[in-house]
């Protein structure tokens, strides 16, 4: 037993062991991340399990080998906790930032999401040099060595494609720059935007890059979709309708995508950061039949595929499916192209017939389930209607639809950007 202990107490062990425990925080704290990507707060439970890892980690490094039921080292205590809190404070600001009305010390860490987990490795080093503790030093080198896999693995060479910004991104735009785009540019580390001698280029995403952070430039910035993103929204669109034809799924236009449909003559949202579809559970289409099949689907045709049973949607996205544990790292994108998938159900509300959605969306009214629906006469039997060059299914009576969820959807409204940059551009749109 005395061996078992004092091989316990060995440095190497202590120092495998602290390492152990912050790749497990770490990789739990990734996980929470997807939530507020998704506009949603993490579950109790999973903060909670993160949190209790996080203190232990803690009290596993501060209390002292020599006598560890009573010795607590303060100082190491005290300078652990700031670390972590400052590098998972770091580490989030993308996720964070996908919210218009977060701070600017989020959107400055955000700017910088692929290098600054890197900044902390000198007060890594000065930490394991003041406090020449093996777990300590366990902990600080597991630290460092995932922010530089991180920032090396995003930092290598790949060919982004070129393309033309058309008249009315320009104008938004400079009307956000206030004139001075370069300048714009630099401040809000737009690092996509080129400045060519006879005008600008956007050097656009792919599948082998990062995506744009184009909820940032949309939401806090107020600038048009990036070119590229629109483009990888298309195809993300149609990839799914096409899954979900094939599956015999029940499915329709919905939200800003049938918004654009109708009022932007079968076009996106000029800031659109996302594509809405939603899809009918009935006796052939369950939620694990249809969220089994898409994973499949995806995992092979290199779509990320993530399911929030509680609030029925799936978020489908248009960057690859890594391994576990790396798949957690997408959270810590700056940005994501991705398509909402909805479930509905249909019930009966006061005696109608409705299809009704466990999230709450635009003005729809709650049914007697507590969950928020509409008539089914307004849905099926489901349209079709013209988006992004194409015919997709849509609702029977879309503009009745858009009613229900909107009111008055013919006015411009900016429901996901800052009300500083929708006021700004409020003009520029009035006049287009």
């Amino acid at each position: 037993m005395n061996t078992f202990y004092s091989l316990l107490l060995s440095q190497p062990v202590s120092a495998l062991t602290g390492a152990g425990l912050y790749i497990a925080t770490y990789l739990s704290f990734l996980s929470l991340l997807k939530y507020p990507r998704n506009w949603k707060l993490p579950s109790a439970s999973s903060t909670l399990v993160t949190g209790a890892l996080a203190a232990f980690t803690v009290a596993f490094v501060s209390v002292s080998p020599s006598n560890p039921e009573v010795s607590l080292d303060v100082s190491t205590m005290l300078f652990l906790s700031g670390f972590i809190i400052v590098l998972f404070g770091i580490v989030s600001s993308p996720a964070i930032d996908f919210n218009p009305g977060s701070r600017r010390v989020v959107e400055f860490f955000a700017n910088f999401g692929d290098t600054a987990g890197v900044w902390m490795l000198l007060p890594a080093l000065v930490g394991a040099y003041a406090f020449p503790e093996a777990k300590l030093q366990g902990v600080l080198a597991a630290a460092i060595t995932v922010e530089l896999v991180w920032y090396f693995r995003h930092k290598s060479t790949v060919k982004r494609h070129p393309y033309s910004l058309d008249e009315h991104d320009t104008l938004v735009l400079n009307t956000q720059a206030k004139g001075n785009i370069e300048g714009f540019a630099k401040r809000h580390g737009i690092s996509e935007l080129e400045f060519l001698a006879d005008g600008l280029q956007w050097n656009g995403c792919n599948k082998n890059t990062l995506p744009c952070p184009f909820n940032l430039y949309t939401n806090r910035l107020g600038l048009n979709t990036a070119p590229c993103c629109r483009e990888h929204m298309k195809d993300l669109a149609y990839y799914v309708s096409t899954c979900l034809k094939d599956l015999n799924v029940d499915y329709w236009l919905e939200g800003g995508s049938l918004l654009g449909a109708v009022r932007e003559n079968g076009n996106l949202l000029a800031w659109e950061d996302d594509v809405d579809i939603s899809f009918l559970l009935d006796d052939k289409t369950t939620w694990s039949s249809i969220t089994k099949a898409l994973s499949e689907r995806g995992k092979q045709d290199g779509y990320y595929i993530d399911a929030f049973g509680g609030e029925g949607l799936i978020s489908i996205s248009y960057d690859r499916p890594l391994l576990w544990p790396m798949r957690w790292e997408r959270n810590r994108m700056r940005g994501e192209i991705r398509l909402d998938l909805v479930a509905y159900r249909r019930a009966v509300n006061q005696g109608q017939a409705i299809v009704e959605r466990n999230s709450k969306k635009g003005v729809l009214p709650k049914t007697d389930s507590g969950w928020y629906g509409l008539a089914e006469e307004i849905v099926f039997p489901t349209s079709t209607i013209r988006f992004l060059g194409n015919d997709i299914p849509c609702p029977n009576k879309p503009q009745t639809y858009l009613q229900t969820l909107y009111q008055d959807y013919q006015t411009i409204e900016y429901l996901y950007v800052s009300s500083e940059a929708a006021e700004t551009r409020r003009s520029t749109d009035t006049v287009q």
